[in-house]
């Protein structure tokens, strides 16, 4: 068996699987021996199917050697169990779904099929994909690859485990409420949440399967999670597109600048309405020092022109909509009950959450209208900026707390005691708008764990922010191997 280097980017395997220095059928058995000596301690894969994945290898080998290699031939990854794969089981971390087993492909995992990948099997989410820690009744706890005593992440907490051990060369993920984002951060890789609408989201959880629609979920996205730039950019020009996976995508802008030299950056690292840790928000200056060395033209003091609480007010309030859609009936109704203790005026998660989930007609088109706003002003703010950095997330790790009511959870910023739904102010900056946004590794902390900036770009210009997570990679960020696969 040849050596290869797993945790190379998925951009040089390929060189190495057309050029012929391995097949795909051994960097398949390379990578089944990688996960059967690290996952049972990261728990990160929760269903294989080895012969398909054999078979799937075996037709690879046989296009490379035909000369019609497509454009992820043989790469070896997993997909996420929010996702639908067929013949794997697909249960969306939902106790009731463990053994359901679906006919046909999410659609995002069809359009990676079609383009040559072998699929060795599902990575660990939440229930529902509804937390920011990957764990649920049926598959057990999943560990972060730098410290068992922290989480990977939620909801694609597997994901980016596997990405981040090499256990997969890339990953799909689904992005909410930084399901992408916040997971990449925590393990130390790359990972894209999409501008809505680029990639279909048809087939994932939420909703659950039962509640599914032609249309893609308001808010959420399907993206990629990998180890180097390239590959996300790689994998992007795949996944964009209609749900018909032999239907092509639509061309993606060149991003604005390929190098630093004139970036126009805006750095927003702290905000008193969501607060984050001083090694956050440091890490995000950092980012901002590191571009302006390069060239870069990097303004601290910019923002959009709208309050920060008025982004997290109208994504919060869409977002607990939409989960509120999924829940089972009881549930929704017992959040929903809880709308009358509060005021319109209460920016509390528990507040947001219930009027979220009581959302009326009235009030949607109201919050729609306000969103609007919002989208203008970061045209407006756009036309003066290339991108902007802010956190992924107000904490660079986190300690595994499943205390059943994420209510009395809380997060430790710097000795304060804040709530754990503020995992999702810094996530709505991007999502509430539709705008693409990259988690991009930038160091180490001071207890050895990763630390990410979220490089946010306009709406359709995902190359742009994939661009200047190239560069911060190129000055010192970008992925480091855990101590675990470096064994």
């Amino acid at each position: 068996m040849p050596s290869i280097d797993l945790t190379a980017s998925a951009t040089s395997l390929r060189a190495g699987l057309l050029a012929r220095r391995f097949s795909a059928s051994e960097l398949l058995e390379v990578t089944l021996a990688r996960i059967d000596a690290l996952n049972p301690a990261l728990n990160a894969i929760v269903a294989q199917d080895r012969e398909a994945a054999r078979a799937m290898a075996a037709e690879s080998d046989r296009r490379i050697a035909a000369g019609q290699a497509r454009p992820l031939e043989g790469l070896p990854i997993t997909i996420k169990d929010a996702f639908d794969v067929a013949g794997l089981p697909s249960s969306g971390g939902l106790p009731a779904y463990k053994d359901r087993i679906p006919a046909e492909d999410a659609a995002a995992v069809a359009r990676l099929r079609a383009a040559g990948v072998v699929i060795i099997g599902k990575t660990i989410v939440p229930v529902f994909s509804g937390d920011f820690q990957s764990y649920n009744p049926a598959h057990g706890i999943a560990n972060n690859p730098w410290n068992p005593e922290y989480s990977p992440g939620g909801s694609s907490g597997g994901a980016a485990i596997a990405v981040a051990t090499g256990m997969a060369a890339f990953e799909l993920g689904s992005d909410l409420g930084s399901s992408i984002r916040w997971p990449a951060q925590a393990c130390g890789v790359l990972g894209l949440k999409t501008s809505w609408g680029l990639a279909s989201t048809w087939g994932a959880v939420p909703p659950p399967p039962e509640r599914r629609t032609a249309r893609n979920v308001d808010l959420m996205v399907a993206g990629p999670i990998a180890r180097h730039a390239e590959d996300i950019d790689l994998v992007l020009a795949v996944l964009a597109g209609p749900r018909d996976a032999h239907v092509a995508g639509p061309p993606l802008p060149a991003p604005r600048h390929a190098d630093a030299k004139g970036l126009r950056v805006a750095v927003w690292a702290s905000e008193p309405f969501a607060p984050v840790t001083r090694e956050v928000s440091e890490a995000v200056r950092e980012a901002g020092r590191r571009l302006a060395a390069a060239g870069a033209l990097v303004d601290e003091a910019a923002r959009p022109g709208f309050r920060f609480s008025e982004a997290y007010e109208v994504y919060a309030l869409l977002n607990h909509a939409v989960v509120a859609y999924g829940l089972p009936p009881k549930v929704r109704a017992r959040i929903q009950a809880q709308a009358g203790k509060f005021s319109p005026n209460d920016l509390s998660h528990q507040s947001l959450q219930a009027r979220g989930a009581r959302m009326t007609p009235g009030l949607y088109q109201q919050v729609q209208q306000r969103r609007l706003a919002l989208k203008r002003q970061w045209t407006r703010f756009f036309q003066n900026y290339d991108v902007l950095l802010c956190p992924p997330a107000p904490v660079g790790a986190l300690k595994h707390d499943h205390l059943p009511d994420f209510h009395a959870r809380r997060l430790d910023i710097d000795g304060v005691e804040r709530p754990y739904l503020d995992f999702l102010c810094w996530a709505s900056l991007a999502t509430g708008a539709d705008l693409p946004a990259l988690s991009v590794p930038v160091g180490p902390s001071q207890a050895g764990m990763p630390l990410g900036v979220q490089v946010v770009a306009p709406m359709g210009e995902d190359r742009s922010a994939i661009a200047v997570g190239a560069m911060l990679e190129k000055l010192g960020g970008g992925y480091r191997v855990p101590p675990v696969a470096a064994a």
